[in-house]
């Protein structure tokens, strides 16, 4: 462990920086390893570098490796860091370690939403203790550990769990916590000011944040009994902050980072915003509410704020407003005409224009414009919104709120005037006056918007605005003007009309624009062409229920020449970074794609060829997770369709893509290495007989331990081994490899509650394709495995799948196998299949997902009449239960018609769509859609399962069948007997 610095600082240079990883993460799951790991991070004799380096793998640690169950952090590290972490956090107190502590502080976070209360129960009293009444830097320190811990309540929802963690912290943190609040309070309030007022205010927005932390999901009583002392008029600490602004903690104007008095104004203005939403009968012991707007009007009214650094106390302001008057209680404030022109006039309006340092990221950072221009206002349905909507987007919502709270025609009419005054501006002097009318675009769009969301844009819109209209009279213009004719920030709020007005057009109105926001892929405007790359693929996306609107004949015309358009401008980014930053538009390659499908077979091979192109580009140094995704799901449904109309077209991809395959796996990419392996699946299912032998070269790597490491590349490794087995059985089992594919199961897959999931799918494979002959020998050690499992570390979702696995091997068309699976658990120990089976199997049925339930019916069929176990032995016992949890399957038989999804060209394909994800290489597996096949039924011999039954029934010996209908409930499974008998099945 002595090489641990040196390791760290290796892992920071791009050369050494893979192997560096590597061996970290063997001293890992050493002893001490960890504990070491925090002493060198508090080394001050470490370079700052290092140290910072040994937090972030520290958390990561924390993140991804806390729980692993394959290989194991020692039991005793993890009690020794709990014990010491938050000590840590103290000694980082020094600003100069803001960083570092940090890492630290989400590090105590992520262990402590494992191990808290359970593991860690002083872990509250560590914190309380650390608190100091004159040392700030150490109360901020612990101040950022406890929010880190008590943030994640947040977007949790609600149980006896939760609510019993939120109330060991109350009891325990409640007082100290009001004491600190109040202290800190005074002190920002004293005068004369305190020294380290910075340190002070910190402490306060913290303090802040955990009263907000507290109060999300119930009420304390200590806070509700200090009501008045927060949100009384005038004398509450939060009435009086909002006011409070000591010229120490002033910036200057031109400094883009909020100032802390800011940064506490927009922290109380969310805690408000809460209460409104979650304790409006609180707020009503007062006038509080109408003091807040009141002073939302003081702060930010008539653009008294116009600074990028009050960005976010602005919007989070007019947020507070939106959400007042949703909320119906105060009425009696936005009644009047007069309210509703001034708020429009004093808050929206000067809020709506755009200011100089947005077009200066228009020019400058597009791609940050583009993600600030897309974010969904907070009251449109999009969560989590609110970090990053701008003023812009917040004035927007005002609108909205107004709109859809009974203000709609005073709303629509003031806002009106203004639309119309604007564009009267611009066309009085089009060159000097573009803003007046992007302010007029932006007001219609918001004003003319009752719902939208992300993925599909506007969902219901006014009644009284005719967006139609002002669309062919206003916007149209802009979008066909040829490029420089008219301000590219007008040409750019044309297509984004477009976008969130998608929805409110025909499809032929859709089909005539399409071919104007294709030449807007050729403009040399960054934020246009990617408008336009955007809009495309959210149009190409519109449903209608669950069909897509468009298909390939309507796109077959302009497919190619598109999809040409946006590769082009791919290609010449230049750099790895630069080519791989603009996701958008390689989603719109992507979209295109998909939706041409078989259209694009005469170009297939250059587009293939461009595609491998780019991704060996990117290769070179992988930057962002969104665009990885989009060109693998291009690559993966480009060959999906194409083959699937001319399979003769496969040699042509696998020659284009082994060779970038071959080296990312060399190369070691991890990142691109599970979208890898799905591909070379999806190939090689492709191969309807035989396999050829550039893949069978692949199965020493495929099956070393290496491979399987890599959580992410599990779900790919799995679908590709099941394509061998099915493909390849004879082969596995002549070279040996079959017993290695079992030991993978054994070892590392079922004992992972992570990835046990993956072993169970393999499991399938393994039984449907290997010979039970060459199986029975393993079958046995297999079952102890699962048993062994169940025993140490059961989970519902593996008695799940431990469940299914039992009825899917008796349920299978395969001489030798079925149901006699139950005489190798009964030589392992007598009569621990009645055990197996009243223990798990029949408890588990009922609670079957309607995709399996035909397989358990198939399954418990052919069990109950097949085995002789289950006929005549001591499992017989269990034969009434077995036998009614059968018949409850068949109280809803439309479940049992199998899984089969007819059209394989569709599967998955709707699915494609991430716009609401937050990708990232962490991510534990990156399913790719296209690569999906369809579903397969594995029961597909039995066409009806009951007529099966009934016809299994009645091939029992009738004495021995009599008896077992005997011991059963009749209350429960006498009409199904019934309806048996009707139709000739059974005669009792």
């Amino acid at each position: 462990m002595s090489d641990t610095a040196s390791l760290l600082q290796a892992s920071l240079q791009p050369a050494s920086r893979k192997q560096a990883e590597q061996q970290l993460n063997q001293l890992t799951t050493q002893q001490g390893f960890l504990p070491h790991l925090l002493r060198l991070i508090l080394d001050n004799a470490q370079e700052r570098a290092v140290r910072l380096a040994g937090g972030i793998y520290l958390k990561n640690i924390a993140k991804l490796r806390w729980e692993e169950d394959v290989s194991p952090l020692p039991e005793q590290d993890k009690t020794t860091l709990r014990s010491q972490l938050v000590p840590a956090m103290i000694a980082l107190s020094d600003p100069a370690d803001k960083s570092i502590r940090a890492q630290i502080a989400e590090s105590v976070a992520l262990i402590a939403e494992l191990d808290f209360p359970v593991k860690w129960g002083d872990l509250i009293d560590q914190l309380v203790m650390s608190l100091s009444p004159t040392e700030y830097n150490v109360n901020i320190g612990v101040l950022e550990t406890a929010h880190s811990i008590f943030r994640h309540w947040r977007s949790q929802v609600r149980s006896d769990e939760l609510y019993t963690e939120i109330n060991l912290v109350l009891s325990r943190f409640m007082t100290p916590f009001l004491g600190l609040f109040r202290q800190s309070a005074n002190l920002l309030f004293s005068s004369p000011v305190p020294a380290g007022l910075d340190v002070v205010a910190q402490a306060q927005i913290l303090l802040a944040e955990i009263f907000y932390d507290l109060t999300c999901q119930d009420l304390p009583p200590a806070i509700e009994d200090s009501h008045d002392e927060f949100f009384a008029p005038s004398t509450g600490w939060f009435q009086r902050f909002l006011t409070w602004d000591p010229s120490q903690l002033r910036k200057d104007p031109d400094e883009p980072t909020p100032s802390l008095p800011a940064r506490l104004k927009t922290v109380i203005f969310e805690i408000i915003e809460l209460y409104i939403k979650l304790y409006p009968d609180q707020l009503a012991k007062s006038p509080a509410i109408e003091n807040f707007v009141q002073s939302v009007w003081h702060l930010v009214g008539s653009n008294k704020l116009p600074n990028v650094s009050d960005d976010n106390l602005v919007s989070q302001s007019l947020r507070f407003i939106s959400t007042a008057i949703r909320s119906g209680y105060y009425k009696t404030l936005f009644s009047s005409r007069d309210v509703v022109d001034s708020l429009i006039q004093g808050v929206v309006v000067p809020n709506v224009g755009l200011r100089d340092h947005e077009m200066e990221q228009f020019e400058d950072d597009p791609l940050e414009f583009i993600r600030l221009d897309l974010a969904l206002p907070s009251g449109s349905g999009s969560a989590g919104s609110a970090e990053v909507s701008t003023r812009r987007q917040a004035a927007a919502d005002v609108l909205q709120a107004l709109v859809g709270s009974g203000y709609r025609t005073e709303a629509t009419e003031i806002v009106g005037a203004w639309i119309n005054t604007g564009l009267a501006e611009y066309n009085a002097n089009p060159a000097e006056n573009w803003k007046a009318k992007d302010s007029a675009v932006y007001l219609l769009a918001a004003i003319a918007t009752e719902a939208s969301t992300t993925q599909h844009g506007v969902t219901s819109i006014n009644a009284q605005v005719d967006v139609v209209k002002f669309f062919s009279e206003h916007v149209f213009q802009d979008l066909q003007a040829t490029q420089g004719s008219v301000h590219p920030i007008l040409q750019v709020d044309a297509i984004r009309f477009l976008l969130t007005f998608r929805n409110q057009l025909t499809k032929e109105q859709l089909l005539a624009v399409l071919p104007l926001l294709i030449k807007h892929l050729n403009s040399e405007n960054y934020v246009a062409y990617t408008y336009a790359a955007i809009t495309i693929d959210r149009i190409l996306f519109i449903k209608k229920g669950a069909q897509l609107l468009f298909s390939q004949a309507d796109v077959h015309d302009f497919a190619a020449d598109l999809l040409s358009a946006v590769l082009t401008k791919i290609e010449g980014a230049g750099t790895p970074e630069k080519v791989a930053e603009n996701d958008h538009l390689m989603k719109c390659a992507m979209r295109v794609i998909v939706t041409a499908r078989q259209t694009l077979t005469p170009v297939y091979q250059q587009v293939l060829q461009r595609l491998v192109n780019i991704l060996g580009i990117i290769s070179k140094n992988p930057s962002n997770p969104n665009f990885d995704q989009y060109i693998f799901e291009s690559i993966s449904a480009l060959m999906r369709f194409v083959v699937h109309g001319t399979p003769s077209t496969l040699p042509t991809f696998e020659q284009a893509l082994f060779g970038a395959f071959t080296f990312i796996l060399q190369q070691d990419i991890d990142q691109y290495i599970p979208y890898v392996f799905q591909i070379l699946a999806q190939m090689l299912t492709f191969h309807t007989t035989g396999v050829p032998s550039e893949y069978r070269s692949l199965l020493p790597f495929l099956l070393t331990p290496a491979c399987w490491q890599q959580k992410g590349s599990i779900p790919g490794l799995v679908k590709l081994l099941k394509a061998f087995l099915a493909r390849d059985t004879a082969e596995l089992i002549n070279t040996g490899r079959i017993e290695t594919v079992l030991a993978i199961i054994q070892q590392r897959l079922i004992p992972s509650k992570i990835n046990d999931v993956w072993g169970f799918e393999l499991l399938h494979g393994v039984v449907q394709s290997v010979p039970p002959a060459h199986l029975k020998q393993y079958l046995r050690p297999l079952i102890m495995t699962l048993l062994t499992r169940m025993q140490t570390s059961k989970t519902d979702k593996y008695v799940y799948h431990f469940t299914h696995f039992i009825l899917f091997t008796m349920a299978i068309d395969v001489n030798g196998l079925g149901p006699d699976v139950i005489s190798t658990v009964e030589d392992i120990q007598p009569q621990l299949w009645s055990q197996i089976l009243t223990g798990f199997v029949i408890p588990q049925v009922p609670k079957m997902p309607h995709k399996d339930r035909k397989v358990a019916a198939v399954g418990l069929t052919r069990m109950i009449t097949e085995n002789s176990f289950m006929l005549s032995g001591p499992a017989s016992q269990s034969w009434p239960a077995a036998f009614a949890s059968l018949v409850k399957l068949f109280n809803e038989p439309q479940y049992l018609k199998g899984t089969t999804s007819g059209d394989d060209t569709s599967t998955g394909l709707t699915a494609i769509d991430y716009e609401e994800e937050t990708a990232g290489y962490q991510a534990a597996y990156s399913r790719l859609a296209a690569s999906e096949t369809a579903l397969v039924d594995p029961v597909a011999y039995v066409k009806d399962p009951r007529e099966f039954l009934g016809s299994a029934l009645g091939k029992v010996d009738k004495a021995m069948l009599g008896n077992l209908l005997g011991r059963c409930n009749q209350g429960v499974v006498g009409p199904f007997l019934q309806g048996l008998v009707a139709e000739g099945y059974l005669a009792i």
